[in-house]
């Protein structure tokens, strides 16, 4: 295969792979790993979005998927794929390391973005609001 066909493989097979590393970030974990992964978001959350903060054009949702996910009321399942996708963005070694600067940030995006875009109905104006007013109080 030569050419533009060589090219669109390559694109698609790309594309299989991100889907199966977005699958793999997002899959549905255990209670125990859930718990980890809250304590770890709860305790990086916001110095990583200071520093993602000028690359992360979503910022107000991604700060009301925060709240979502620590919301006891939201459920499990909802729970989960934001803790999953968060832990996710708070770690310091991922598949793009995030001190690249213009692209640190791009892979934690993508998670980010496949997770909010599941649970998008689950994030409430409260949530919302209480990312708006930390959000405030970071600048």
């Amino acid at each position: 295969m030569t050419g533009a066909g060589a090219h669109i493989f390559a694109v698609m097979e790309k594309d299989a792979m991100d889907e199966a590393r977005m699958a793999e970030i997002l899959r549905p974990v255990g209670a125990e790993e859930n718990e980890r992964r809250e304590e770890r978001v709860r305790g990086q959350f916001w110095r990583t979005a200071k520093r993602a903060a000028r690359q992360i054009p979503f910022m107000g949702e991604l700060a009301a998927a925060y709240y979502c996910a620590l919301d006891q009321n939201t459920p499990t399942r909802v729970r989960g794929t934001l803790l999953a996708a968060l832990a996710y963005f708070v770690l310091p070694i991922d598949l793009v390391p995030d001190f690249l600067v213009g692209f640190g940030f791009t892979d934690d995006v993508a998670a980010l973005t496949a997770a909010i875009t599941a649970v998008r109905a689950h994030i409430t104006p409260a949530h919302r609001e209480a990312a708006r007013r930390a959000l405030a109080e970071l600048d």
